[in-house]
């Protein structure tokens, strides 16, 4: 069995995503695997249509569910069916990624990124969203910091961080998010990972992303003066977009505690139905 992994990203819906060991291959599938399998994959090489605004080309080791079946895809494991979420999964590697749209318009990327201060804040909210898993009888999560600081890839209009988190176990977790700027809004991404398989999953996840595009009229060259442009900079992405405001030259202020969101899983459970060889 495959160890167990989590994520977390800050500033999202709260979810909790457990996929489950697959069997061995003589055994017959389970009705979790059957459900999975029943889901309407999208492979290679057609493309995935993400929220009418991006599409991604698939290679030969990447699948993708649509709206509505990332919702049953959430719901078979323990999740609300949460819309507006897409699914781009590599059963080779095992690794998944959680893609949605935020129409908060235009983010400007001229602004300098405090590493830092941005930490202190996530802290903070951290601090406060364990207030709220309590509540809701969800696993404690510590915010440790940064696995990786965040970045901008100003040529891809991406920014790029990693946190890395711990639970009461004191199980080690990373959360690996990107953010692709466009016109309108920006793409979210929150990658599923292994820790000890996450260096080279952010690899592969990067090669997928060069088939990632935004549609005609939605990308972030496009924009036009009179479109609406977002009340934040890139700084404010990390730590929870239009939740977060600037402040001052102090940094960040929360208008309201965001909640944490949780992804946890077993990896590796599509190979043998996908046609993958072990």
């Amino acid at each position: 069995m495959k160890s167990f992994i989590k994520a977390i990203g800050l500033g999202l819906a709260i979810l909790a995503l457990s996929i489950q060991p697959s069997q061995a291959a003589d055994q017959p599938a389970s009705a979790y695997e059957k459900a999975l399998l029943s889901l309407n994959w999208v492979k290679p090489p057609n493309s995935g249509d993400i929220a009418n605004r991006a599409k991604i080309t698939l290679t030969k080791d990447n699948y993708f569910l649509g709206e509505e079946d990332t919702k049953k895809f959430l719901k078979i494991n323990g999740n609300p069916e949460s819309p507006g979420n897409y699914t781009l999964y590599n059963p080779l590697e095992g690794w998944f990624a959680i893609f949605s749209f935020s129409p908060e318009g235009y983010v400007k990327d001229d602004e300098k990124i405090d590493a830092d201060a941005l930490l202190k804040v996530l802290k903070e909210n951290n601090a406060q969203g364990l207030e709220e898993r309590k509540k809701q009888g969800l696993p404690l999560l510590y915010l440790d910091g940064w696995y990786t600081p965040p970045h901008y890839d100003k040529e891809n209009k991406r920014l790029e961080w990693a946190t890395k988190i711990h639970d009461k176990d004191n199980n080690i977790m990373v959360n690996y998010t990107t953010r692709v700027l466009g016109r309108n809004g920006y793409m979210n991404a929150l990658l599923v990972s292994e820790p000890n398989t996450l260096e080279r999953d952010i690899k592969s996840f990067k090669a997928a992303l060069t088939k990632f595009d935004f549609n005609n009229g939605e990308r972030y060259a496009e924009w036009r003066e009179g479109d609406k442009v977002a009340a934040y900079g890139l700084g404010a992405l990390v730590v929870g977009g239009a939740a977060a405001a600037v402040a001052s030259k102090g940094g960040f202020k929360f208008l309201w505690a965001i909640a944490l969101a949780a992804f946890a899983g077993l990896v590796g459970i599509f190979k043998k139905f996908f046609g993958k060889k072990e």
